[in-house]
């Protein structure tokens, strides 16, 4: 890593078809500012138009995850009216689930170490989450006087179930990685060694899949929880009828029946 990568507190890293999203502020538990805020979304919003990059990876330096926006940052400006509170979240801190939604490319959080706050809903607002066993997770504004403001209201639910959302959110409770796990909040919770060789292998195994089919597949199933059966259906028939006419298609389905009419050579 360069020194100047060294000195950003965000920067990028890749490796074939993957992009890593690395946060940087190791000292601070990779808390993060409005500038890296910023910076996040203008990334994001590369990498989703980026034809080299087919899977995103986000993760902390360091022994932290994220640990939500630095308490310094909330009450930056003097004394900010109730509407430039709302602005701050609306025109920047929005920006990333707005972002995160909008990408069709898998994106996966690699949780290395603590998430707390703001910091865990940077991970929920994921498709996949890989946290390391000794990871730490705390949904803790309740501890501070607040109240999730980027989204974690609208994701915890969603995996965990209502009742059990309102429990971590009023509590502000650490849960270890594979309490998460067996919640839903995490895919897998992994040995510390393992993480990196774990979800790396997981997002190559991703990247070497036809790109058209990964997004088309990640475009349905977020179109499906949100509508009915006869709209999901509907969608789904246009998203096959299109892809079942790409070249991509053709030739993995002639390579699998291929590959099967083998197997069964000689029986």
């Amino acid at each position: 890593m360069s020194e100047e990568t060294h000195e950003q507190e965000l920067y990028v890293e890749r490796d074939g078809y993957v992009a890593t999203i690395v946060l940087n502020r190791p000292h601070h538990l990779n808390a993060f500012t409005m500038s890296m805020i910023d910076k996040w979304a203008q990334v994001l919003n590369e990498l989703a138009e980026d034809p080299e990059c087919r899977v995103i990876v986000l993760t902390g330096r360091g022994k932290g995850f994220c640990s939500g926006v630095e308490i310094e940052n909330l009450g930056q400006g003097g004394d900010p009216t109730p509407l430039d509170r709302k602005h701050t979240l609306f025109k920047r801190i929005h920006k990333i689930p707005l972002s995160l939604e909008a990408i069709d490319k898998p994106v996966i959080a690699m949780v290395n170490g603590t998430a707390v706050g703001a910091g865990l809903d940077m991970a929920l607002m994921c498709d996949l989450r890989i946290a390391a066993k000794s990871a730490k997770l705390s949904e803790g504004y309740v501890r501070v006087g607040l109240v999730p403001g980027d989204g974690g209201a609208y994701f915890l639910p969603r995996l965990v179930g209502t009742a059990k959302a309102l429990e971590l959110l009023w509590t502000g409770e650490f849960i270890d990685a594979e309490t998460a796990e067996r919640l839903g909040m995490v895919n897998h919770a992994v040995d510390d060694e393992k993480l990196v060789s774990f979800t790396y292998a997981l997002a190559h195994h991703i990247a070497s899949m036809s790109p058209l089919v990964v997004q088309t597949a990640k475009r349905a199933v977020y179109q499906s929880v949100k509508t009915d059966l006869r709209t999901a259906l509907d969608l789904i028939s246009s998203h096959m009828g299109i892809i079942q006419s790409t070249d991509d298609s053709k030739e993995a389905l002639r390579a699998f029946t291929e590959k099967r009419k083998g197997n069964y050579v000689g029986h």
